[in-house]
């Protein structure tokens, strides 16, 4: 077993101004995407120039926290922000959802592709690889902010969180992190490295994105407030992510324009 080391969910604090670990990790979540971004419009072909990423990137980083966060509060604990309706700004806190992010990013994608010109695949097709860092770096800022903790285990890497005394847990951000940040990432990006059609690179992301969250929802914790919310055992992490694989299904294997 292992002890949670219980960081400081601040990292930095500078007078009144404390830069917490959870919004620092999507701060070096973008500026990775931007790298990344840059770097895939250097190359020769690709059809993108380099002082376009900036702007693209403005657009995906209002769509990722307006949608995460209205999206946790839809999804995952209506009842309780209607009643607190201050804290929904607490982004420090916590409580961002995937899949409320995705819609978001979707709304922003939709928006640049129209005022650019582009196709919405095709701005999403180049998009697509420069996101799994971010989403590695958020669930590494869980695992900070003791958070989203897995189900009672007694693997010998397991780990009790101060947050959550009772029994030691699955590391379940981490295995999230190893999963939609470090395989997701290899996955389209290796796949992105030759020319495909339109909307397979992003079919190709939203499948396997959907994929690995199904997977990693069988050792995490349900909220507390959700437990199953289909079959028993159906989490609404797995339920919001199947028409995910349905849909990059979809994008992967119709008949290629």
């Amino acid at each position: 077993m292992i002890i949670h080391p219980n960081f400081d969910p601040v990292a930095v604090s500078v007078g009144p101004l404390a830069i917490h670990w959870y919004g620092l990790m999507y701060l070096i979540g973008f500026a990775v995407g931007v790298w990344l971004g840059r770097y895939r419009a250097a190359r020769p072909g690709c059809g993108w120039q380099v002082a376009e990423i900036s702007d693209l990137l403005f657009y995906i980083a209002i769509g990722v926290i307006a949608g995460g966060r209205l999206g946790y509060v839809l999804f995952y604990n209506p009842l309780f922000y209607a009643g607190n309706w201050a804290a929904v700004f607490a982004i420090w806190d916590g409580g961002m959802s995937f899949h409320g992010g995705l819609l978001g990013v979707l709304a922003a994608v939709w928006l640049y592709a129209r005022r650019t010109g582009r196709g919405f695949l095709a701005v999403g097709d180049f998009l697509a690889p420069l996101i799994a860092p971010g989403l590695g770096l958020g669930r590494l800022g869980n695992f900070i902010n003791q958070e989203l903790w897995g189900r009672v285990t007694d693997a010998p890497w397991a780990v009790l969180f101060h947050t959550m005394p009772d029994a030691p847990r699955h590391p379940s951000q981490l295995y999230e992190l190893a999963l939609e940040g470090v395989a997701l990432f290899a996955i389209v990006w290796v796949y992105s490295a030759r020319a495909r059609p339109i909307g397979r690179v992003s079919g190709a992301f939203v499948l396997g994105y959907g994929a690995l969250r199904i997977i990693a929802e069988f050792f995490r914790e349900p909220d507390a407030h959700l437990g199953a919310v289909a079959l028993g055992w159906v989490t609404m992490g797995q339920l919001l992510s199947v028409p995910m694989v349905l849909l990059g299904a979809f994008l992967l294997w119709r008949p290629a324009r």
